[in-house]
């Protein structure tokens, strides 16, 4: 296994727009949280030579490049961070673990299951040598979410029976929002699906602890064309997306997934059904939990709202005190301190989701897309 090395670990961060900011914030503040290894924010890389020196210097980084394959050869980096649009995850992340680095990649893991499962190949190499091969799932970091999960596991909602989730958001109301890579199939994979649908079939199986096993699905692009560069250009990914999942525990939940939600900004919401109780989660709130105890009286029952800022919740030891709420970029800083940790003990096991998890939710995402071509057919994985 490789040796945490005797200096601060080096982290060299692969993109600089929206994750990157996100992501350049967290190990920033890391440290300051947590107790971790020491780390130097190395060198930012991007493609534009100018807007990566800019942002080096705006998120405060020591260095910028922009030819990756350089960065991740040099002795001074240990952890690559992958914040790039998904078709240029796998050859980043290949390329990395066979450098002998460990990586975080943002989700979702790849384009394709093709590419996925190059990836996990890649990384169960790599954890053979002691590497971390980490998928940036963050909103498992959210205190309440990760609470929940703990409240499932712990029997306090009994057999679990029923899951509704989604993620809405108003950013493509307009139909006049121009075109960008997210709305092209070769670069971004898919749309709503992969981009927010993601994270809330993340959220039913890290919650439930249940995998899917079948989906019927749905998806529709309600814009078929946007204003590009050189005139309009066809829209090739799904606006929205919709399905109804089996989960290996005998639950069944459904899916929704939209960037067509006017009035919705980012609201991932959460609601699971089990015999002896209820939760309900909406990241718009995302320090309140609600919870429902079905095993006291009929006449006393009802949701409470859990303020999830207390020292014995996930994560809050390394925050402010009671009733001081966190924000959403919080979660991203202690998905650092979870990698920081692994990387610190040597124990890539240590570190969920994995490669291995993304390959699955790929799978997912693309039974997704084979029963929408099938009339909505049940596609089993």
């Amino acid at each position: 296994m490789p040796e945490t090395p005797d200096r601060p670990l080096g982290i060299a961060l692969i993109g600089y727009a929206f994750m990157g900011r996100a992501h350049s914030q967290a190990w920033r503040t890391v440290g300051a949280a947590f107790e971790v290894p020491p780390l130097e924010r190395r060198v930012l890389v991007g493609r534009d030579e100018a807007a990566v020196a800019e942002a080096a210097r705006r998120l405060d980084w020591q260095e910028h490049a922009t030819d990756w394959r350089e960065v991740i050869a040099r002795e001074d980096i240990d952890i690559v961070d992958i914040c790039t649009p998904g078709f240029l995850h796998a050859e980043i992340a290949i390329a990395a673990l066979e450098a002998g680095k460990h990586v975080l990649c943002e989700k979702p893991l790849a384009n394709d299951p093709g590419e996925a499962e190059r990836m996990v190949e890649a990384a169960r190499a790599a954890r053979e040598r002691g590497q971390v091969a980490a998928l940036g799932h963050t909103y498992r970091r959210v205190p309440a979410l990760a609470h929940a999960r703990d409240l499932v596991a712990a029997g306090r909602l009994g057999e679990i029976r029923q899951v509704r989730a989604s993620y809405l958001q108003d950013w493509l109301v307009d139909p006049d929002a121009g075109m960008s890579w997210r709305l092209r199939k070769e670069t971004a994979g898919s749309g709503a699906l992969g981009d927010i649908g993601s994270h809330a079939i993340d959220q039913i199986q890290y919650v439930t602890g249940q995998s899917v096993t079948a989906v019927r699905g749905r998806l529709a692009t309600m814009v078929p064309e946007r204003p590009g560069e050189d005139g309009p250009e066809p829209v090739t990914v799904d606006d929205a997306a919709w399905a109804s999942l089996e989960l290996s525990g005998g639950a069944i939940a459904s899916l929704e997934a939209s960037r067509m939600a006017t009035g919705r900004k980012n609201e991932l919401s959460l609601e699971v059904y089990g015999s002896g109780g209820a939760l309900r989660f909406d990241l718009e709130r995302l320090d309140e939990l609600w919870f429902l105890d079905a095993s006291v009286p009929a006449a006393e029952q009802g949701f409470t709202r859990v303020l999830v800022t207390e020292p014995e919740h996930p994560y809050l030891e390394g925050w402010w005190p009671q009733g001081h709420i966190l924000g959403w970029e919080n979660a991203f800083t202690n998905q650092a301190r979870d990698l920081l940790l692994a990387v610190r003990d040597r124990d890539p096991a240590a570190y969920s989701p994995d490669f291995e998890d993304g390959l699955a939710l790929q799978r997912v995402l693309e039974a997704v897309i084979d029963s929408d071509a099938a009339d909505g057919a049940t596609v089993r994985l």
